[in-house]
């Protein structure tokens, strides 16, 4: 799977359903792993479906503290107690079980991220609830590890399917956050001079630092940062008519218990 012809890119969706807010919800809220290609090994029996859903929440949990290089059918029948052959059956090799992986992570943060915060209307408020949603699944994800952002220093300079899903996936959150600030330019939340790329890449750098820093550095405050850091981006790309709408979203606190653990 490459990034360029990957089918979980919602653009054209959203593009198509541009005229109707509610349908432009609808085709938000089509989950993108519905659109991909039916995964090896994920026919069959209920029995044969759970057992492989067991082994990727096994090794998604895995992942976060040993890297998906330190993933390998051995070491999770191992930790499954199960043969290798038996976890072979699933996995066919160690880059479908890490793809697999990747999946399962971008699922659960589509869910906790993205979907939650396309609740809120369309402008600033749902950007600003991206962010803070973005804030809380890295504050519970400072013990856990981000699969995403360590996953990129494993595989950024390693070409293959891997890095190709990884890529695709990180890419599709993306896009999606530069839609929310378009979006937040045409409600007029946003000064028209706004550069959506420009403005996205530095909410990714404070959410980068504020993963550096925590789980690096162990600095305590580092949460505390990067909201102040964040609030103040958007309140200086705000404008009069979006400020306010700022305050009841990025603001607030952002409580770490909000996100389930993984």
């Amino acid at each position: 799977m490459t990034a360029s012809h990957s089918p979980i890119s919602p653009r054209r969706a959203l593009h198509r359903t541009a005229g109707s807010e509610t349908a432009a919800k609808a085709a938000a809220k089509r989950s993108v792993s519905a659109s991909l290609p039916v995964e090896p090994g994920s026919s069959g029996s209920a029995k044969g479906r759970q057992t492989r859903q067991a082994i990727i929440d096994c090794a998604l949990q895995m992942a976060g503290r040993i890297g998906l290089e330190g993933l390998s059918i051995g070491v999770l029948a191992d930790r499954m107690e199960m043969s290798k052959s038996g976890v072979f059956a699933h996995f066919g090799s160690r880059e479908e079980l890490q793809i697999a992986v990747i999946r399962h992570y971008h699922d659960q943060f589509e869910q906790e991220v993205f979907y939650r915060a396309i609740e809120q209307p369309r402008g600033m408020p749902r950007l600003a609830a991206m962010v803070q949603r973005w804030l809380q699944r890295v504050s519970v994800e400072m013990e856990t590890g981000c699969i995403y952002i360590s996953s990129a220093v494993e595989f950024d300079d390693r070409p293959g399917t891997v890095r190709d899903a990884l890529v695709a996936m990180i890419q599709t959150w993306h896009d999606a956050v530069r839609r929310a600030i378009v979006q937040a330019i045409e409600m007029g939340h946003l000064k028209p001079d706004t550069d959506p790329q420009q403005l996205m890449f530095q909410i990714h750098g404070y959410i980068l630092a504020l993963h550096h820093d925590a789980r690096l550095l162990r600095l305590p405050n580092s949460l505390e940062l990067a909201c102040r850091s964040l609030d103040a981006l958007l309140r200086d790309h705000a404008t009069p008519e979006g400020l306010p709408l700022l305050l009841p979203c990025l603001a607030k606190e952002h409580p770490a218990s909000d996100s389930a653990p993984h």
